[in-house]
C-alpha cells in the first residue's frame, strides 16, 4: 500500500464520488478537466473522454474548450474543497510534517472513521469540538483525503485513542 493512502485507487470500490460527493458502490475512474478522480454514473459524463467525443461531433466549439475547462476545474473544486481558506489553526498550532508525519493508513480508513464515530454516537461536529479540531478535518479523514487536507498524525492518533479503532497500520 502507498504511503499517505488517499481511499480506494483501483476504481469502483470507493464510496463517495469525488465530483457530486455522492455515496457510491459503484465509482469509475474518469479525468475530469485533466485530474483523474473516481466518479459516479451520474457524474462520468463530465469525464474529459466524454466532453472530447461530443465536442468533436460539433463544428465551432473550438474556441469555448479553454473556457469550458476551466468552468470544470472550478466546479471541481467547488466540489470538493480541500482547503476552507482558514490556515489560522496551522499557523496557531505550527503544524510541522517533520514532528507530526502522517502514519500508513489502513484501506478504508474514511468509512471506518464514520463507522466508529456514529457508533459512538458523535456527530462530526461534536467529536470536533470535543477533539478541538475543524470539523473541516474530520470531513476529510472520512471522505479519504487526509493528505490533501494536511492532517498530522496527531489527529489520526487522537481519533484512534478516542473512538477505539484502528486507523494506522
Amino acid at each position: 500500500m502507498a504511503k499517505y493512502s488517499t481511499g480506494s485507487s483501483s476504481g469502483g470500490g470507493g464510496t463517495n464520488c469525488e465530483l457530486c460527493g455522492a455515496e457510491s458502490d459503484s465509482l469509475t475512474q474518469q479525468t475530469v478537466a485533466g485530474a483523474k478522480l473516481e466518479v459516479c454514473s451520474s457524474c462520468a459524463s463530465h469525464g474529459d473522454e466524454a466532453k472530447s467525443s461530443s465536442s468533436s461531433s460539433s463544428s465551432g466549439r473550438g474556441q469555448d474548450e479553454p473556457n469550458r475547462k476551466k468552468k470544470a476545474a472550478q466546479n471541481v473544486a467547488k466540489a470538493n474543497p480541500v482547503w476552507d481558506g482558514d490556515s489560522e489553526h496551522w499557523e496557531k498550532e505550527g503544524t510541522n510534517y517533520d514532528d507530526d508525519p502522517l502514519p500508513y493508513l489502513v484501506s478504508d480508513y474514511g468509512a471506518v472513521l464514520e463507522s466508529s464515530r456514529q457508533d459512538a454516537g458523535q456527530t462530526r461536529e461534536e467529536l470536533a469540538d470535543e477533539l478541538g479540531v475543524p470539523e473541516s478535518d474530520l470531513l476529510a479523514i472520512e471522505q479519504g483525503r487526509a493528505t490533501q487536507a494536511g492532517i498530522g498524525g496527531g489527529l489520526i492518533d487522537a481519533l484512534e485513542d478516542r473512538l477505539d479503532v484502528e486507523l494506522a497500520e
